[in-house]
């Protein structure tokens, strides 16, 4: 594949794991600044580690949680704990990985996650319950 189809393959990918919401607000949002970045991170990260056999979108998810609390990267922890649910992970996988992270990565962290996985879970019912 080359680099132009990878960075399709990879636009095709990131729109059905993060949303196409997201996606269309982060291609609005491209300047020749950002650019480069983004077409770097949808080429390798989406079209080329997200699309390797593997392992499932569904695992992928929860590793990707877990390494997102260890980094206490909560913006971006939050918009892969709705990827998750889009992927098919449940809630009680999501509760169990963040305690599982809680020894492995500490408590503070761990916590933050719980809150922040909280109130996206709820956000998420909210907003399927009013469609």
């Amino acid at each position: 594949m080359d680099e132009k189809e990878r960075y399709h393959k990879g636009l095709e990918t990131r729109r059905e794991v993060l949303g196409k919401e997201h996606v269309d607000r982060a291609q609005a949002n491209l300047s020749e600044f950002n650019g480069p970045f983004q077409e770097l991170i949808t080429r390798y990260a989406w079209g080329e580690i997200w699309e390797r056999a593997g392992l499932t979108r569904r695992e992928r998810s929860l590793i990707t949680l877990a390494m997102l609390v260890a980094l206490n990267r909560e913006a971006e922890f939050r918009m892969h704990v709705r990827a998750a649910l889009s992927n098919g992970v449940t809630t009680e996988e999501i509760r169990e990985v963040l305690i599982h992270a809680g020894i492995y990565c500490g408590l503070p962290a761990a916590n933050a996650a719980i809150q922040a996985a909280e109130q996206v879970i709820k956000e998420t019912k909210a907003r399927s319950n009013s469609s």
